[in-house]
């Protein structure tokens, strides 16, 4: 009869740690890394690390340059994160609610999902322009600094709220608000009205609006708008939040945005200072 001992569900639950840790360091670096960045990034000895790494490259989790002395993220990883949005049902009930928001404003659409004091991007529908918002699909940006996690964390009480994120707030720009004072006053608003937004807390040059899906009690999926600040004035975030706010309800009701449906005509964008 196979047995494990204490210290062998130590050893094991470490070694899977350590693997675990290798792979969100390098999906997180963005590109290839060297075995010594990786070991002191990770504080795990040269030896062990590249123990780990081999066991990677064989399953394809883990990609090397011609010289083997860079590492890369591999294949598998791309398999697993596809197979991940492939049964999401968010994702394919969502999917024609972006198209026509990108259709209608012909501005980036973005689907997210708040996971602890994050959210995460589940699909994206980008915008026509040159200029635009760009974030790839799986890409990880703080709830308290984005619309859409605020329109997320808007749907719990401040208590839960406090336990999702982690005080103090980093400021992802200079121009994020991480007071919990304010943060609070502003989730209330966003309770209020329906609808989160920003402009330049998250990116610099860009802004967005979003609102909470009611997918679940309570959301957990958020839809957004994000485009360049010179054309998201007032009169387009108005715009922009009252297609969310109705989109979003269609979706509650189980009424989906037929190909008949139709929204009135946008006026096109101002180049009004965001969120006056």
């Amino acid at each position: 009869m196979f047995r494990v001992t204490a210290g062998d569900a130590h050893r094991a639950v470490k070694s899977a740690g350590r693997a675990l840790d290798v792979l969100e360091a390098l999906a997180a670096a963005g590109g290839p890394r060297p075995l010594g960045e990786l070991s002191r990034a990770l504080g795990i000895p040269k030896s062990s690390l590249h123990a780990l790494l081999r066991t990677l490259l064989a399953r394809g989790w883990v990609e090397t340059d011609d010289g083997g002395g860079r590492f890369a993220l591999g294949l598998r990883a791309l398999e697993v994160g596809a197979a991940y949005l492939g049964r999401d049902g968010a994702t394919g009930l969502l999917g024609g609610v972006l198209d026509r928001l990108t259709a209608r404003f012909a501005e980036t659409a973005q689907l997210f999902r708040l996971d602890g004091g994050s959210v995460v991007l589940l699909a994206r529908r980008e915008s026509p322009h040159a200029l635009r918002a760009y974030h790839p699909v799986g890409c990880r940006l703080p709830a308290h600094a984005t619309a859409a996690g605020r329109a997320l964390l808007a749907q719990r009480p401040d208590d839960a709220v406090d336990r999702l994120l982690s005080w103090p707030l980093p400021a992802r720009t200079a121009s994020t608000a991480t007071g919990p004072a304010w943060l609070r006053a502003e989730l209330a608003a966003v309770r209020e009205r329906g609808w989160a937004a920003e402009a330049q807390e998250c990116d610099p040059g860009l802004a967005a609006v979003a609102v909470a899906v009611p997918l679940r009690r309570p959301a957990t999926e958020a839809i957004a708008l994000c485009a360049p600040v010179a054309r998201l004035g007032p009169q387009t975030r108005a715009q922009m939040a009252a297609a969310l706010v109705e989109a979003a309800g269609r979706v509650g009701a189980g009424r989906w945005l037929l190909a008949g449906d139709s929204w009135p005509p946008f006026d096109g964008p101002n180049a009004d200072s965001p969120l006056a």
